[in-house]
């Protein structure tokens, strides 16, 4: 299982791939003071999402094709 890049300022986007899904936050390379509880980010209906807790913003890269999920 893949997973986002490192958590970044609020101000940032986090851009992910296909091969990224399931997208969650905060990533397991996220730096201990950004943790809070693992939730699984809906970036595949609309392509963008928001974590709940850190406000990370995560959106699908500009073209991915995104097969088998719903």
């Amino acid at each position: 299982m893949s997973s986002p890049a490192p958590v970044t300022p609020k101000d940032e986007t986090i851009y992910v791939e296909a091969k990224d899904l399931p997208v969650y936050c905060p990533g397991p390379h996220a730096p201990l003071w950004s943790m809070h509880p693992r939730v699984y980010i809906e970036v595949v209906k609309t392509g963008r999402a928001l974590c709940p807790y850190c406000s990370a913003a995560y959106q699908l890269k500009e073209g991915e094709k995104v097969h088998g999920h719903h």
